[in-house]
């Protein structure tokens, strides 16, 4: 007996009606980068990741100053590309946690504190105890410390629970930024304004990258090489991203 052969039914395929991208055709008409300043740039970069390295490994830096330029490279998001500086930096930070080889001002203080807990130490927050008065409350003098108030601020919030001297350092530290910020000029008055509005750790890092470009390119302290390395670091990694999403989009 043959077989009849059977009429293949229709197929239907449902519509999804996905809603327009909301890009548009911006990166599919975006052009690409030139290549010659592409390959500038990246040269450029290597140029300045030495310099800095150099500055960060330095015999004659104290050991308080290569904290605080550790922060900046830090909060500039060109770290990554110093990891294997910054692990001995904060291994020296932690095996000299309780002796006097570091200045002990109250931002000095509140900076190793806080990138210790960053990379994972759980040092005792008993080390702010020398800033507080007989009765357990931070002192009165420290409120004309703006910028030792700003490091202490960005500290506690990586209290745990529990950590009473944290606590109430964020709430002294809160209170007094806030009272002083309408007096103060720039740079100073831009990064106490963008920590309360977002403190550093709650920040996307890309984000904060941008933000505090425009902050230390106010900051005659920063070095040079650290902020131009930062603004070629931006602008490469942008460029990527570019270049991938109109690849995408097509």
């Amino acid at each position: 007996m043959a077989l009849q052969e059977s009429t293949p039914k229709a197929q239907f395929r449902r519509t999804a009606e996905f809603h327009p991208s909301v890009w548009g055709d911006y990166f599919i008409n975006k052009a690409p980068c030139d290549e010659m300043l592409f390959s500038a740039w990246i040269k450029e970069i290597e140029v300045l990741k030495e310099e800095v390295r150099t500055m960060l490994t330095s015999a004659t830096l104290k050991p308080s100053e290569k904290l605080k330029l550790m922060d900046v490279v830090l909060r500039l998001g060109i770290g990554y590309h110093f990891e294997g500086e910054f692990n001995g930096i904060i291994e020296h930070a932690y095996n000299t946690y309780h002796d006097n080889s570091f200045d002990d001002d109250l931002f000095t203080v509140a900076l190793r504190f806080r990138l210790l807990r960053e990379y994972g130490y759980n040092v005792s927050s008993d080390i702010f105890n020398e800033f507080k008065d007989g009765k357990g409350n931070f002192k009165d003098n420290l409120i004309d410390d703006v910028e030792g108030l700003l490091s202490l601020y960005e500290a506690s919030v990586l209290g745990g629970h529990g950590e009473e001297t944290l606590d109430k350092a964020l709430s002294f530290c809160k209170t007094h930024l806030e009272s002083a910020v309408a007096h103060l000029v720039s740079p100073l008055a831009d990064k106490v304004s963008r920590a309360l509005k977002r403190p550093l750790l709650k920040g996307v890092p890309k984000h904060e990258q941008w933000h505090h470009i425009l902050i230390y390119q106010q900051d005659e302290a920063c070095p040079g090489a650290v902020l131009r390395l930062a603004k070629l670091d931006f602008n490469v990694l942008q460029k990527c991203y570019q270049d991938e999403l109109r690849i995408i989009s097509r």
